[in-house]
């Protein structure tokens, strides 16, 4: 079987998934979800939120205790039945790398097709085009003990790829893996995407992670379903505080917003509920008209990157300044002591007050 570009031939959709292991609450609950074809989802969220019982269930390790899973027509599992993990045509690659030490580079890539009955020049040709996506010819004859991590783990993405699989699972493929060798294997990972064809479903704790590779983003948590969308969409405007906690470095406040305010907020309105929530801030543009005590409290997310020095703005106390490269990662205390996370082209240091327009805002 040739590694080159394959169709997409159907969606992977997952069906009111539950499942317990016995106690407590259920480690999937009611997850309802449908991955596009030849799409790339990644399941994102904390650990123990069930991302990766959710993975396993999709690769047939474990049976649903409610709900199904279906790949087009066909049903992988349900309550009652569940297809084989080999007869599901997916391809996993585990943290772990999971190769066989005593095998060449070349014999741990082709052994799904030795499993196949594949052999001879047919073997080789699908092993050979594997090691060179993921720029490892070179290094077919060495054992796994004699590469680097980040070796390994394309030796491990390789392996997947001969098989021409339908569904590619990813279990936290990079966390062994440094800094440096994390980006070198996002791009291949999307290289290996875009040349397959194959829908691939990412498990991840790692935002940045998610938001740089998938197509698709599914943030969990306690095993629920919390939002899917696309990662621009997902980071502008999330649902909820736990979606807003989790991606980006935002600041989720809370702050009194009348029942008609707008999920996206700007400054006029910003400045107003910021002035609302101490006397430090009331002389700076109070809430009008409206007692305090009868406007709602909201949760409003700012991302740093919206709160910028500025004369005309309200005046906040800097608690941090970090040195981050290529700005200062600020940390300021609102009148009312909530923390507001802000960007800066200059230092400022802890004590030092200074003034700031919050231009932009996110109703959770």
């Amino acid at each position: 079987m040739s590694p080159g570009r394959r169709a997409a031939v159907a969606q992977l959709i997952l069906n009111h998934l539950t499942k317990h292991f016995g106690g407590g609450r259920p480690a999937v609950s009611d997850v309802s979800l449908t991955v596009r074809e030849g799409g790339f989802l990644a399941l994102l969220g904390p650990s123990g939120c069930g991302k990766t019982t959710v993975l396993r269930m999709i690769a047939g390790f474990e049976q649903p205790s409610d709900g199904s899973i279906d790949f087009g027509e066909r049903r992988l599992s349900d309550a009652s039945r569940a297809l084989p993990p080999e007869r599901r045509n997916m391809a996993m690659v585990f943290q772990s790398y999971a190769l066989w030490p005593h095998m060449t580079v070349a014999e741990n890539v082709g052994y799904p097709l030795k499993v196949r009955g594949i052999s001879g020049e047919a073997w080789r040709r699908s092993v050979g085009e594997a090691l060179a996506l993921v720029k490892l010819t070179d290094y077919a004859d060495r054992r796994p003990a004699a590469l680097s991590g980040g070796q390994r783990q394309r030796v491990a993405l390789a392996r997947c790829l001969v098989t021409s699989p339908d569904v590619v699972l990813l279990d936290e493929p990079l966390a062994n893996l440094d800094q440096h060798l994390r980006k070198s294997m996002e791009e291949t990972f999307r290289i290996f995407h875009e040349r397959s064809g194959a829908t691939m479903i990412y498990v991840t704790h790692d935002q940045a992670e998610a938001m740089a590779l998938a197509t698709d983003v599914a943030v969990m948590s306690e095993g629920r379903l919390m939002q899917m969308a696309s990662p621009a969409e997902i980071y502008a405007r999330p649902e909820g505080a736990v979606v807003g906690g989790l991606i980006g470095r935002g600041s989720v406040l809370r702050l009194p917003l009348s029942e008609g305010a707008p999920r996206a907020l700007e400054w006029p309105a910003l400045r107003t509920a910021l002035g609302g929530i101490g006397e430090a801030g009331a002389s700076n543009g109070a809430i009008r008209d409206v007692p305090i005590r009868d406007v709602p409290i909201r949760d409003v997310l700012v991302r740093p990157e919206h709160v910028r020095r500025d004369g005309e703005g309200m005046a906040f106390r800097v608690i941090a300044c970090v040195f981050e490269g290529e700005r200062f990662a600020l940390t300021l205390a609102l009148p009312d002591g909530q923390m507001l996370k802000a960007d800066g082209d200059s230092a400022l240091m802890p004590g030092e007050t200074g003034r700031f327009v919050v231009g932009r805002g996110w109703r959770l």
